[in-house]
């Protein structure tokens, strides 16, 4: 019994530990600013009402087959990916930037891309609420596939956090890593069917867009959002997402492992 209370409160703390760090990095991001923690809020209005205004007035894009607007379809695509490129790239600078937490033989270096990638997530759930608002007064209000909502978050959690561990566990070693990523996530974004739908490639080949993980998260929020598929509708591509999230997080606890005795020597 004793061993139990003692594994639970030990749970407890980390959560703790988590949510604290995770909340004060966030409010840091607002810290000396004079409207503060309403800035959260302006950035996702400011960057859906961006992107609307630049298609929809600018462009004059059509809608989509379903007759959703192609601003608001867009906006529903961008949803998970800029969460997807914030929480990873700032997982990745994890250790450097909790460099004191890191050389304290007692704290537990591996809370440290998970803490980033929860900061990050108060925005994401942010934009998606402002996004669910607007989607509403534009004419399409939410429906019971929003439901699924959650599942696809977990999704993009899963696969930020296998991606996050192994590219902190590399960067302490290999300094450039960030700049080498942030062209990557450059290039992520134009091969990732968010601004175009993957309908556009020829079906031989459509099947390699597929592949590609964030595809599936970015389809699934559009589904919840502004769609009208289900999570078991799309079977060979969530067993497709769910072995390669799997295989990452096998080789992430393994990079993590193996270089974490070296941290603290090169930080």
């Amino acid at each position: 019994m004793t061993t139990a209370n003692g594994s639970a409160t030990g749970s407890q703390r980390i959560r703790m530990v988590i949510w604290e760090l995770a909340r004060n990095d966030f409010r840091a991001r607002f810290a000396g600013s004079y409207f503060g923690i309403l800035w959260a809020f302006a950035q996702p209005v400011a960057t859906i009402l961006l992107f609307w205004f630049v298609f929809q007035v600018g462009f004059r894009a059509s809608p989509t087959q379903d007759g959703v607007p192609y601003g608001l379809w867009l906006a529903a695509g961008l949803a998970p990916w800029f969460f997807f490129a914030e929480a990873w790239l700032a997982a990745t600078s994890a250790l450097p930037e909790y460099a004191y937490l890191v050389k304290k033989v007692v704290f537990r270096v591996e809370l440290l891309p998970v803490v980033k990638t929860i900061s990050a997530l108060f925005f994401h759930l942010v934009f998606v609420l402002v996004l669910v608002v607007l989607s509403a007064l534009l004419g399409h209000p939410p429906t019971w596939r929003l439901l699924q909502l959650p599942y696809y978050t977990a999704c993009l959690l899963a696969l930020v956090l296998a991606l996050g561990f192994i590219s902190a566990a590399i960067l302490p070693f290999f300094r450039d890593l960030n700049q080498l990523l942030a062209i990557v996530l450059q290039f992520g974004m134009w091969l990732t069917p968010i601004l175009w739908p993957v309908t556009m490639v020829p079906e031989l080949y459509r099947w390699i867009f597929k592949l590609n993980p964030v595809g599936y998260i970015v389809e699934g929020y559009r589904d919840a959002l502004v769609g009208h598929a289900w999570v078991w509708q799309h079977g060979p591509t969530t067993l497709g997402f769910w072995v390669l999230t799997s295989l990452l997080g096998l080789l992430a606890m393994l990079t993590y492992r193996r270089l974490k005795p070296h941290f603290a020597d090169v930080l």
